[in-house]
C-alpha cells in the first residue's frame, strides 16, 4: 500500500517555531487524561518542541514523543520520563498494545489517516484512548478579527496546504473510527501577546513562509502596521478535538 508522502513545513526555522508557538492549557491535557484507565504510558505525536509532552511527563509514568522533524526535537524540552525519537506517525518502533493514551496535538492533518489509525489501534492497550486535537484561527476584538479575516481568507488563503481545510473543519470532516469521547467544556489557549510576539507566531505559519518564497515580501508586516499604537493584544485560540477509546 503507497504512504502519503511526508510533509515537513517546519523542520526549517524551528527555533522560532518554538519559540512562538500556543501551548494548551494544562486544564484541558488533564481532562482527556481522566479518561484513561492507566496513567503508565503516553505517546505524543508530531511533538514538534515537547509542549504537549511536557504536561503528560506530569501525569504519566513514562512518555514517548515522536516528530519527523529531527531539528524540531533538537528544541524540545528534556525530562527525565520524557524519551524523544523522529518517526513517522503511521509507521512507529513501539511494541503492540503498549500506550494508554496517544496525543497528536495540530499534527493530524499532516497524516494519512487509514494508516495512521492502523497504527494507533495496533499500539494502544484495550481500552486506550486516542486524542487528535488542535487550534483554530486566533480571535480578538471585532476589529481584530475584522482585519485578521482579510489576512487569512485573502491575503495568504491560497497559500496554505490542502490539509487545511481540516483546522478549519474543526477536524468535523474526518472519519474517526473510535468510541466518541466529549469533554466537560470549551477549552481556549489564552495569550496576551505584544505585536512583536504576535508577528512572530504568524511568521510561523506555512502559507506565511511560502508567500515569502514567492513574492519575496513579508505579508506579516503589513497585517501587523494595521494594528500599529496597540501595545498588547488579548487574543485566545478555541481548540477542538476529536477523542475516542478504542473499539
Amino acid at each position: 500500500m503507497h504512504m502519503k508522502t511526508i510533509i515537513d513545513n517546519f523542520s526549517t526555522d524551528s527555533g522560532n517555531y518554538a519559540k512562538y508557538r500556543p501551548t494548551y492549557p494544562k486544564e484541558f491535557i488533564e481532562e482527556i487524561s481522566h479518561h484513561v484507565n492507566y496513567k503508565k504510558s503516553a505517546l505524543d505525536i508530531g511533538t514538534g518542541n515537547g509542549q504537549v509532552a511536557v504536561v503528560l511527563s506530569e501525569i504519566f509514568a513514562q512518555v514517548n514523543a515522536i516528530d519527523i522533524s529531527e531539528n524540531q526535537l533538537k528544541n524540545a524540552i528534556q525530562l527525565p520520563n520524557i524519551e524523544y525519537q523522529v518517526s513517522r506517525a503511521e509507521e512507529t518502533p513501539f511494541y503492540n498494545q503498549y500506550f494508554d493514551l496517544i496525543t497528536v496535538g495540530q499534527a493530524f492533518h499532516w497524516f494519512d489517516f487509514d494508516a495512521f489509525y492502523e497504527e494507533a489501534k495496533r499500539i494502544l492497550k484495550p481500552g486506550g484512548v486516542l486524542a487528535l486535537f488542535g487550534y483554530g484561527v486566533l480571535r480578538g476584538s471585532a476589529d481584530f478579527n475584522a482585519k485578521m479575516n482579510v489576512f487569512y481568507e485573502e491575503v495568504i488563503g491560497s497559500y496554505w496546504d490542502k490539509e487545511r481545510i481540516y483546522i478549519d473543519e474543526k477536524y468535523q470532516n474526518i472519519n474517526f473510527p473510535f468510541n466518541e469521547i466529549n469533554l466537560s467544556k470549551d477549552y481556549f489557549i489564552k495569550v496576551n501577546w505584544t505585536l512583536a510576539q504576535l508577528k512572530g507566531y504568524l511568521e510561523s505559519w506555512s502559507a506565511v513562509k511560502k508567500y515569502e518564497k514567492q513574492n519575496n515580501e513579508n505579508p506579516v508586516e503589513d497585517f501587523i502596521q494595521l494594528l500599529s499604537g496597540i501595545e498588547k493584544v488579548s487574543l485566545e485560540f478555541p481548540i477542538f478535538y476529536r477523542i475516542g477509546s478504542l473499539k
